[in-house]
């Protein structure tokens, strides 16, 4: 049996968008759940909102039943935070039976050294949200959110997604893009040659020719309209986006 790896990222799961959750439940069914897959990597903005791991809800405790019966069944799931939900911790994590990687993770993907990550550090030109990111992703930031009580924290989340909304309307969609000059920065940093990453909502492959050597970044498509996943084994790489019925 050819061996495979699959990522994923950018579900956005919530309550009022019950097609997508079953698309990712159908998802997991089809593809990873006793399929002997090497492992099933999440990159970021699973959920459309997280405000911590002592709420869960119907729909975080389904997923979360889900992804543990896909690491009993042996097979590895690894996740990394995304802007909406880098509030996870341990907790669900351990419930959901997912195991929590460093925002850039190098990964040995069938004998190709990768960088991982969800990629909304190289979207630089966005100067508004890096200096919010640099912020949130301290060490104080997150301490003081999750002190708060769980009514306060829900209408932070409401508050923020509105004023995302409203800010990114007013931006031209190049600066929500990565940044080439971040882009190879990221790998040059890392050694490597491959990247995989989401946020930006472009699923595509992108080539670079630096030095003599090619450099790939398989950017993952978002759940709105479609399931989109990349599958890896020690031969290919394929971006599949298949639209919802």
């Amino acid at each position: 049996m050819t061996r495979k790896t699959y990522f994923i990222a950018d579900l956005h799961l919530s309550e009022n968008r019950p097609d997508i959750s079953a698309a990712f439940f159908d998802f997991l069914n089809t593809h990873i759940l006793n399929k002997e897959v090497d492992a099933l990597y999440i990159l970021g903005d699973f959920f459309e909102v997280w405000v911590g791991d002592d709420y869960i809800t119907a729909l975080s405790g389904d997923v979360a039943k889900h992804l543990k019966a896909v690491s009993d069944s042996g097979t590895p799931v690894y996740f990394i935070h995304g802007n909406r939900d880098f509030i996870m911790r341990k907790q669900y994590a351990d419930m959901a039976g997912m195991t929590l990687l460093a925002e850039q993770t190098v990964i040995d993907l069938y004998n190709t050294p990768t960088v991982i990550l969800h990629g909304d550090e190289m979207c630089t030109q966005d100067t508004e949200y890096q200096n919010f990111r640099k912020k949130s992703r301290g060490w104080w930031w997150p301490k003081l959110m999750l002190a708060m009580p769980l009514w306060y924290r829900k209408k932070i989340a409401r508050n923020a997604r509105e004023k995302s909304k409203l800010s990114q309307a007013d931006k031209p969609i190049e600066i929500l893009d990565v940044v080439d000059d971040a882009v190879l920065s990221t790998f040059a940093n890392h050694n490597v040659t491959n990247m995989i990453h989401g946020h930006t909502h472009r699923p595509n492959v992108h080539t670079y020719k630096v030095n003599k050597q090619t450099l790939t970044r398989t950017v993952l498509g978002d759940w709105y309209t479609q399931g989109s996943y990349l599958v890896v084994t020690p031969h290919s790489q394929e971006l599949i986006n298949t639209p919802f019925a």
